[in-house]
Protein backbone atom coordinates (compact mmCIF):
# COMPACT_ATOMS: atom_id res chain seq x y z
CA UNK A 1 0.00 0.00 0.00
CA UNK A 2 1.35 3.44 -0.92
CA UNK A 3 1.89 6.27 1.55
CA UNK A 4 -0.54 8.40 -0.45
CA UNK A 5 -3.30 5.78 -0.15
CA UNK A 6 -2.67 5.47 3.60
CA UNK A 7 -2.83 9.26 4.08
CA UNK A 8 -6.01 9.54 2.00
CA UNK A 9 -7.78 6.82 3.99
CA UNK A 10 -6.52 8.26 7.30
CA UNK A 11 -7.88 11.73 6.48
CA UNK A 12 -11.23 10.21 5.53
CA UNK A 13 -11.26 8.09 8.70
CA UNK A 14 -10.18 10.91 11.00
CA UNK A 15 -12.76 13.35 9.69
CA UNK A 16 -15.70 11.01 9.23
CA UNK A 17 -15.27 9.07 12.49
CA UNK A 18 -16.59 12.10 14.36
CA UNK A 19 -18.39 14.13 11.71
CA UNK A 20 -21.89 12.59 11.56
CA UNK A 21 -21.46 11.17 8.06
CA UNK A 22 -20.27 7.57 8.72
CA UNK A 23 -16.58 6.69 8.65
CA UNK A 24 -17.24 3.06 7.70
CA UNK A 25 -19.37 4.13 4.75
CA UNK A 26 -16.85 6.65 3.44
CA UNK A 27 -13.94 4.23 3.86
CA UNK A 28 -15.92 1.57 2.01
CA UNK A 29 -16.41 4.02 -0.87
CA UNK A 30 -12.72 5.04 -0.91
CA UNK A 31 -11.59 1.42 -0.79
CA UNK A 32 -14.12 0.49 -3.47
CA UNK A 33 -12.83 3.09 -5.91
CA UNK A 34 -9.11 2.66 -5.07
CA UNK A 35 -9.21 -1.14 -5.17
CA UNK A 36 -7.68 -1.74 -1.72
CA UNK A 37 -7.78 -5.44 -0.83
CA UNK A 38 -10.19 -6.53 1.90
CA UNK A 39 -7.40 -7.88 4.12
CA UNK A 40 -5.29 -4.71 4.01
CA UNK A 41 -8.39 -2.54 4.34
CA UNK A 42 -9.50 -4.34 7.51
CA UNK A 43 -6.13 -4.02 9.24
CA UNK A 44 -5.56 -0.39 8.23
CA UNK A 45 -9.09 0.53 9.33
CA UNK A 46 -8.39 -1.01 12.74
CA UNK A 47 -5.18 0.98 13.15
CA UNK A 48 -6.92 4.20 12.09
CA UNK A 49 -9.70 3.54 14.60
CA UNK A 50 -7.04 3.40 17.32
CA UNK A 51 -5.64 6.69 15.99
CA UNK A 52 -9.03 8.37 16.31
CA UNK A 53 -9.29 6.94 19.82
CA UNK A 54 -6.21 8.97 20.74
CA UNK A 55 -8.03 12.05 19.43
CA UNK A 56 -10.98 11.38 21.77
CA UNK A 57 -8.70 11.11 24.80
CA UNK A 58 -6.91 14.35 23.92
CA UNK A 59 -10.11 16.30 23.18
CA UNK A 60 -12.02 15.10 26.26
CA UNK A 61 -9.20 14.37 28.71
CA UNK A 62 -10.62 16.81 31.26
CA UNK A 63 -13.89 14.88 31.46
CA UNK A 64 -12.33 11.43 30.99
CA UNK A 65 -9.82 11.95 33.82
CA UNK A 66 -12.63 12.94 36.20
CA UNK A 67 -14.67 9.91 35.15
CA UNK A 68 -11.69 7.62 35.86
CA UNK A 69 -11.26 9.08 39.36
CA UNK A 70 -15.00 8.87 40.02
CA UNK A 71 -15.07 5.25 38.82
CA UNK A 72 -12.62 4.16 41.51
CA UNK A 73 -14.48 6.18 44.13
CA UNK A 74 -17.67 4.44 43.00
CA UNK A 75 -16.05 1.04 43.48
CA UNK A 76 -14.91 2.08 46.95
CA UNK A 77 -18.43 3.13 47.94
CA UNK A 78 -19.96 -0.05 46.51
CA UNK A 79 -17.64 -2.29 48.53
CA UNK A 80 -17.99 -0.24 51.73
CA UNK A 81 -21.77 0.06 51.53
CA UNK A 82 -21.78 3.85 51.14
CA UNK A 83 -23.23 3.95 47.62
CA UNK A 84 -26.48 5.89 47.25
CA UNK A 85 -28.22 6.41 43.92
CA UNK A 86 -29.99 9.57 45.12
CA UNK A 87 -26.81 11.43 46.09
CA UNK A 88 -24.64 10.68 43.09
CA UNK A 89 -22.54 13.44 41.53
CA UNK A 90 -22.90 14.25 37.84
CA UNK A 91 -19.73 12.37 36.87
CA UNK A 92 -20.72 9.27 38.86
CA UNK A 93 -24.14 9.25 37.23
CA UNK A 94 -22.53 9.68 33.83
CA UNK A 95 -20.38 6.57 34.45
CA UNK A 96 -23.45 4.48 35.20
CA UNK A 97 -25.30 5.88 32.18
CA UNK A 98 -22.33 4.96 29.96
CA UNK A 99 -22.41 1.36 31.25
CA UNK A 100 -26.16 1.13 30.65
CA UNK A 101 -25.81 2.57 27.13
CA UNK A 102 -23.21 -0.10 26.26
CA UNK A 103 -25.51 -3.03 27.07
CA UNK A 104 -27.46 -2.98 23.74
CA UNK A 105 -24.18 -2.94 21.77
CA UNK A 106 -22.94 -6.08 23.54
CA UNK A 107 -26.08 -7.88 22.37
CA UNK A 108 -25.80 -6.99 18.66
CA UNK A 109 -22.03 -6.61 18.06
CA UNK A 110 -21.56 -10.35 17.29
CA UNK A 111 -23.64 -9.79 14.13
CA UNK A 112 -21.49 -6.90 12.84
CA UNK A 113 -19.53 -9.07 10.39
CA UNK A 114 -22.73 -10.04 8.55
CA UNK A 115 -23.46 -6.39 7.76
CA UNK A 116 -19.84 -5.62 6.87
CA UNK A 117 -19.89 -8.53 4.41
CA UNK A 118 -22.65 -6.86 2.39
CA UNK A 119 -20.39 -3.86 1.78
CA UNK A 120 -17.22 -5.90 1.22
CA UNK A 121 -19.13 -7.75 -1.52
CA UNK A 122 -19.67 -4.42 -3.26
CA UNK A 123 -23.33 -3.92 -2.37
CA UNK A 124 -23.55 -0.18 -3.04
CA UNK A 125 -27.36 -0.24 -2.84
CA UNK A 126 -27.23 -1.34 0.80
CA UNK A 127 -24.48 1.18 1.58
CA UNK A 128 -26.41 4.00 -0.11
CA UNK A 129 -29.59 3.14 1.81
CA UNK A 130 -27.63 3.36 5.07
CA UNK A 131 -26.36 6.83 4.14
CA UNK A 132 -29.96 7.88 3.52
CA UNK A 133 -30.92 6.52 6.95
CA UNK A 134 -28.18 8.68 8.51
CA UNK A 135 -29.54 11.69 6.65
CA UNK A 136 -33.06 11.06 7.97
CA UNK A 137 -31.87 10.68 11.57
CA UNK A 138 -29.85 13.92 11.39
CA UNK A 139 -32.80 15.77 9.85
CA UNK A 140 -35.14 14.63 12.64
CA UNK A 141 -32.63 15.63 15.33
CA UNK A 142 -32.63 19.19 13.97
CA UNK A 143 -36.36 19.40 14.63
CA UNK A 144 -35.93 18.74 18.35
CA UNK A 145 -36.28 21.64 20.81
CA UNK A 146 -33.18 22.71 22.71
CA UNK A 147 -32.46 20.24 25.51
CA UNK A 148 -31.64 21.09 29.11
CA UNK A 149 -30.48 17.72 30.48
CA UNK A 150 -26.97 17.30 31.84
CA UNK A 151 -25.38 14.29 33.60
CA UNK A 152 -27.57 14.68 36.71
CA UNK A 153 -30.83 14.78 34.72
CA UNK A 154 -30.08 11.90 32.33
CA UNK A 155 -32.19 8.79 32.97
CA UNK A 156 -31.53 5.09 32.42
CA UNK A 157 -34.16 5.20 29.65
CA UNK A 158 -32.19 7.95 27.90
CA UNK A 159 -29.03 5.84 28.14
CA UNK A 160 -30.76 2.82 26.61
CA UNK A 161 -32.09 5.00 23.76
CA UNK A 162 -28.60 6.29 22.95
CA UNK A 163 -27.24 2.75 23.27
CA UNK A 164 -29.76 1.41 20.76
CA UNK A 165 -28.82 4.25 18.40
CA UNK A 166 -25.20 3.13 18.63
CA UNK A 167 -26.30 -0.42 17.75
CA UNK A 168 -27.91 0.81 14.53
CA UNK A 169 -24.55 2.33 13.62
CA UNK A 170 -22.94 -1.09 13.17
CA UNK A 171 -24.50 -0.84 9.71
CA UNK A 172 -21.82 0.49 7.32
CA UNK A 173 -23.03 3.88 6.14
CA UNK A 174 -24.90 4.71 9.35
CA UNK A 175 -22.93 7.25 11.38
CA UNK A 176 -22.19 6.22 14.97
CA UNK A 177 -21.55 9.79 16.08
CA UNK A 178 -24.54 11.06 14.11
CA UNK A 179 -26.89 8.41 15.52
CA UNK A 180 -25.81 8.84 19.13
CA UNK A 181 -25.71 12.64 18.92
CA UNK A 182 -29.18 12.70 17.38
CA UNK A 183 -30.54 10.29 20.00
CA UNK A 184 -28.97 12.34 22.80
CA UNK A 185 -30.56 15.55 21.53
CA UNK A 186 -33.91 13.81 21.04
CA UNK A 187 -33.69 12.75 24.70
CA UNK A 188 -33.41 16.41 25.68
CA UNK A 189 -29.70 16.66 26.45
CA UNK A 190 -27.81 19.92 26.07
CA UNK A 191 -25.69 20.03 22.94
CA UNK A 192 -22.46 20.19 24.94
CA UNK A 193 -23.34 17.14 27.02
CA UNK A 194 -24.62 15.28 23.94
CA UNK A 195 -21.21 15.69 22.28
CA UNK A 196 -19.32 14.55 25.38
CA UNK A 197 -21.55 11.55 26.06
CA UNK A 198 -21.63 10.44 22.42
CA UNK A 199 -17.88 10.53 21.84
CA UNK A 200 -16.89 9.05 25.21
CA UNK A 201 -19.49 6.29 24.72
CA UNK A 202 -17.66 5.35 21.52
CA UNK A 203 -14.37 4.60 23.31
CA UNK A 204 -15.11 0.95 24.26
CA UNK A 205 -16.51 0.13 20.81
CA UNK A 206 -13.58 1.75 18.97
CA UNK A 207 -10.97 0.20 21.27
CA UNK A 208 -12.50 -3.27 21.33
CA UNK A 209 -13.15 -3.42 17.60
CA UNK A 210 -9.72 -2.06 16.73
CA UNK A 211 -7.81 -4.49 18.95
CA UNK A 212 -9.79 -7.51 17.72
CA UNK A 213 -9.15 -6.61 14.07
CA UNK A 214 -5.42 -6.02 14.70
CA UNK A 215 -5.14 -9.38 16.51
CA UNK A 216 -6.96 -11.21 13.71
CA UNK A 217 -4.72 -9.65 11.07
CA UNK A 218 -1.53 -10.55 12.95
CA UNK A 219 -2.67 -14.11 13.70
CA UNK A 220 -3.57 -14.59 10.02
CA UNK A 221 0.01 -13.77 9.06
CA UNK A 222 -0.88 -10.66 7.04
CA UNK A 223 2.15 -8.99 5.51
CA UNK A 224 2.15 -5.48 6.96
CA UNK A 225 4.02 -2.46 5.60
CA UNK A 226 5.00 -0.59 8.75
CA UNK A 227 5.53 2.95 7.41
CA UNK A 228 2.05 3.41 5.81
CA UNK A 229 0.46 2.04 9.00
CA UNK A 230 2.34 4.50 11.24
CA UNK A 231 1.51 7.40 8.93
CA UNK A 232 -2.18 6.40 8.87
CA UNK A 233 -2.27 6.19 12.68
CA UNK A 234 -0.79 9.68 13.15
CA UNK A 235 -2.86 11.34 10.41
CA UNK A 236 -6.13 9.81 11.66
CA UNK A 237 -5.38 11.02 15.21
CA UNK A 238 -4.65 14.60 14.09
CA UNK A 239 -7.60 14.90 11.72
CA UNK A 240 -9.87 13.21 14.27
CA UNK A 241 -9.01 15.82 16.89
CA UNK A 242 -9.91 18.68 14.57
CA UNK A 243 -13.11 16.88 13.50
CA UNK A 244 -14.24 16.68 17.14
CA UNK A 245 -13.72 20.40 17.57
CA UNK A 246 -15.58 21.05 14.32
CA UNK A 247 -18.59 18.99 15.40
CA UNK A 248 -18.79 20.80 18.74
CA UNK A 249 -18.72 24.17 16.97
CA UNK A 250 -21.27 23.19 14.32
CA UNK A 251 -23.75 21.91 16.90
CA UNK A 252 -23.46 25.06 18.99
CA UNK A 253 -23.90 27.27 15.91
CA UNK A 254 -26.99 25.35 14.72
CA UNK A 255 -25.35 24.26 11.46
CA UNK A 256 -25.74 20.53 12.14
CA UNK A 257 -28.31 20.16 9.34
CA UNK A 258 -25.59 20.55 6.71
CA UNK A 259 -24.65 16.93 7.43
CA UNK A 260 -28.20 15.77 6.73
CA UNK A 261 -27.96 17.37 3.29
CA UNK A 262 -24.46 15.97 2.72
CA UNK A 263 -25.35 12.36 3.64
CA UNK A 264 -28.49 12.61 1.47
CA UNK A 265 -26.29 13.57 -1.49
CA UNK A 266 -23.73 10.82 -0.74
CA UNK A 267 -26.50 8.24 -0.38
CA UNK A 268 -28.04 9.14 -3.72
CA UNK A 269 -24.58 9.18 -5.36
CA UNK A 270 -23.76 5.73 -3.93
CA UNK A 271 -27.04 4.22 -5.12
CA UNK A 272 -26.57 5.87 -8.51
CA UNK A 273 -23.08 4.40 -8.76
CA UNK A 274 -24.50 0.99 -7.90
CA UNK A 275 -27.05 1.33 -10.69
CA UNK A 276 -24.39 2.29 -13.24
CA UNK A 277 -21.99 -0.50 -12.23
CA UNK A 278 -24.76 -3.13 -12.11
CA UNK A 279 -26.66 -2.35 -15.29
CA UNK A 280 -24.25 -0.48 -17.58
CA UNK A 281 -20.68 -1.58 -16.81
CA UNK A 282 -21.19 -5.34 -16.73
Amino acid sequence: MSIFSAILQAIVQGLTEFLPVSSSGHLALVQHFTGVSAENATFLTAVMHLGTLVAVFIAFWGTISKLIVEFFLLLRDLFTGRFKWSTMSGYRRMILMLFIALIPLLLVYPFKDKYDALVSQGNLFFLGACFLLTSLVLYLSEKCPRGKKGPKQMTAGNAVTVGVAQCVAILPGVSRSGSTLAASMMCGMTKKFAVEFSFILGIPAILGGGLVEVKDAVSAGLQIELLPVIVAFVVSAVTGFFAIKMVAWLIKSDKFKVFAIYTLAVGLFTIGTGVVETFFLK
